[in-house]
């Protein structure tokens, strides 16, 4: 079932002179026990089309791999804590700033390498630079979700990590799922921008995607529409 796009977003954009489609499929709200298969399988086959892009968001993948955690079940060492309180707070998302999120990043990443992109980001903000603490933390870090009250339940009291083998993840959609039809790019995407975590596409075509994605069609509130198709207007 194709949805509106997230409201004030234009379900056509044009990138290089080329304009697309951003179609958003809404599904129903996806939990850790479905297999991503037959997620997948119960929105996409009808919808997408040759030369088709389907994005599927990397929450949905991570959760129906089991990583996602309940706030009340993870226990922030005072560590989490203190870093957490350096976080840059914004309108569009927790990540890493609060103690639970920040404990995750230090179990996922390892305490030696968020330690030492806190240090760099701590330095060079002083300068005026952003987004150190992510470039040297990595996608894993960039990746991890915080519950926020305009999440859809039970994910508003919940932290979703980064998905695993999001590239083997798309290959496998694509080829076994899919039938070859269209690519498939697992994606962070949110209203500061985006990331390809991985996807049957080539450097340049994921690099395109970021830019026609970059705006948020789908947004990260109620919408559910955790999968989209990008298609050549």
């Amino acid at each position: 079932m194709t949805a509106a796009a997230n409201e004030g977003k234009a379900l056509t954009v044009s990138v290089d002179g080329a304009d697309y489609a951003r179609i958003p499929i809404r599904t129903r709200v996806v939990q850790p026990s479905d297999d991503l298969d037959a997620f997948i399988r119960e929105y996409a086959p009808e919808q997408v089309r040759a030369g088709d892009v389907l994005f599927v968001t990397e929450k949905i993948v991570a959760i129906t791999q089991g990583r996602s955690f309940p706030v009340k079940e993870i226990t922030p060492r005072k560590l989490a804590v203190f870093l957490s309180s350096h976080v840059t707070k914004t309108p569009w998302g927790i990540g890493l700033g609060i103690p639970e999120t920040m404990e995750m990043a230090l179990r996922e990443c390892g305490t030696p390498r968020i330690v030492f992109a806190a240090g760099v980001a701590a330095v060079t903000k002083a300068f005026g630079r952003k987004g150190d603490f992510y470039r040297i933390a990595g996608d894993k870090a960039r990746a991890i979700d915080g519950p926020t009250k305009h999440t859809i339940p039970p994910y508003n009291e919940a932290v979703v990590l980064a998905p695993e083998r999001p590239n083997e993840v798309a290959a496998h959609l694509k080829s076994d799922v899919l039938g070859g039809v269209c690519d498939v790019a697992v994606v962070d995407i949110n209203d500061l921008g985006g990331n390809i975590l991985g996807s049957t596409l080539d450097k340049a075509g994921e690099e395109r995607l970021v830019r026609i994605l970059k705006d948020n069609p789908l947004g990260q509130r109620h919408e559910s529409t955790p999968l989209g198709i990008v298609r050549a207007a």
